[in-house]
């Protein structure tokens, strides 16, 4: 439990906000490239509470400034993208992807008003089929490779969904073993039963007879013995992470994911499903296989949660906590230690920014930033992995060329163009 006080230490992400400067200091993905690919693209979003336009300019570079202009506070999404920044289609200012002002046009010639004027600007790159954005103080950390968005040789989807509540508590799902066998096990037999399905499509019933959480570099390390298996089993021997401070890592041998979860304000979390599906042995994917892009369905057309899938499991459990998740009110067992343990550090991290130090998970030498390996559990889900057919009850239902991917994968050709 804790205090409201603490709550809303915990969950405020704006400028200022301790939990805002803290989350500031990491790249965050905002966006697509697929979202932003044509020179003169401009897409709003807000993230960490700003608003914000992103946008490729006529030289084929990116930047991410605020999204109004200083001149009279109209919105940039509807600028004009130059060579190098975006012209505010009002009056003509220009900024630069820093945020300054460059020209404006209908003041002297001589003038340095424009010297004075700047706005947000934020640093953008582009990293495996996302664009990243990093919005705290220079000079800005090392982009992490993980190895999901620089492996080699493997298919990648990105599924995406905008969610109606805070990101703490869906981080928080992530450290809570036990829900597997309820939420995603004896609720999805309920689901089947509803819908007349055979139960054994999905059976994840076994009971948790142990669980643990271990920190380490990059985070936390989630594990769990469960009916049947001992601690030689990989999802106790090798685990799964949690890695600082808004990703998870799960999947088997047939596709590794990334859910990451990106505070668009206190009350809305942008999500993505970042997969990686791995060819059988010897399978060569076609070179250039296009990145898919889907949104992932919160609710059905009467306004209900879509239940039948894993991920829309998940949504419903976050969403029906509130927008921002009441802690003052819960009641935590001994099956939620690992929730506890996120919180302290989050909390230690905290600590360490406001002390001048880097965070957890900050890193600053190229050198140790070529490709960072993440621990994985790989027979998760039995021989075939995700391939076998688990992966119809994942958000990767929804992407529209998973059927190719399977084929592919097991070494058959492409059909279609996606």
């Amino acid at each position: 439990m804790l205090s409201k006080e603490q709550n809303k230490a915990l969950t405020q992400v704006g400028s200022g906000e301790p939990m805002g400067e803290l989350l500031r200091r990491y790249w965050h993905p905002i966006a697509a490239s697929t979202e932003v690919e044509k020179i003169g693209t401009i897409k709003k979003l807000k993230i960490l509470g700003e608003d914000l336009v992103l946008y490729r300019d006529k030289s084929n570079n990116l930047g991410l400034v605020a999204d109004r202009c200083a001149h009279r506070g109209v919105s940039l999404e509807y600028a004009i993208p130059e060579e190098c920044g975006l012209r505010c289609q009002y009056h003509g200012w220009l900024y630069d992807k820093t945020g300054q002002c460059v020209e404006q046009p209908n003041e002297p010639e001589d003038s340095t008003f424009k010297n004075r004027i700047k706005i947000s600007g934020y640093e953008v790159q582009e990293l495996g089929g996302l664009v990243f954005a990093y919005m705290g103080p220079a000079p800005a950390p090392e982009l992490p490779k993980w190895d999901l968005f620089v492996q080699d040789n493997v298919i990648r989807t990105i599924g995406y969904a905008v969610i109606p509540c805070n990101w703490v508590q869906i981080m928080e799902n992530s450290l809570d073993p036990t829900h597997l066998e309820w939420l995603h096990g004896h609720y999805f037999e309920h689901i089947f039963e509803q819908q007349g399905r055979p139960q054994d499509e999905w059976p994840i019933t076994k009971h948790h007879l142990k669980i643990g959480f271990d920190e380490f570099e990059y985070g936390i390390i989630k594990r769990r013995v469960l009916e049947g298996q001992t601690e030689e089993n990989e999802d106790w021997a090798v685990g799964h992470p949690i890695v600082f401070p808004n990703y998870l890592r799960v999947g088997d041998s047939g596709a590794h994911s990334f859910q990451i979860r990106v505070p668009i304000d206190e009350t809305h979390t942008l999500h993505f499903w970042y997969t990686c599906f791995v060819p059988a042995e010897g399978v060569k994917v076609p070179e250039n296989y296009p990145i898919t892009f889907y949104e992932c369905p919160i609710y059905d057309e009467n306004g209900k949660f879509v239940t039948d899938y894993i991920d829309g499991q998940d949504m419903m459990a976050w969403i029906t906590q509130g927008p921002i998740a009441d802690r003052s009110v819960e009641r935590l067992g001994t099956s939620d230690k690992g929730i506890i343990m996120y919180r302290q550090m989050l909390k230690r991290e905290l600590k360490k920014m406001e002390n001048g130090e880097d965070p957890k998970c900050t890193i600053r030498d190229p050198k140790e930033n070529t490709y960072i390996e993440l621990p994985q559990e790989e027979d998760k889900f039995s021989e075939g992995g995700l391939l076998s057919g688990v992966a119809v009850h994942w958000n990767t239902r929804y992407a529209p060329n998973l059927t190719e991917i399977i084929e592919i994968c097991k070494g058959g050709t492409v059909t279609s163009n996606v």
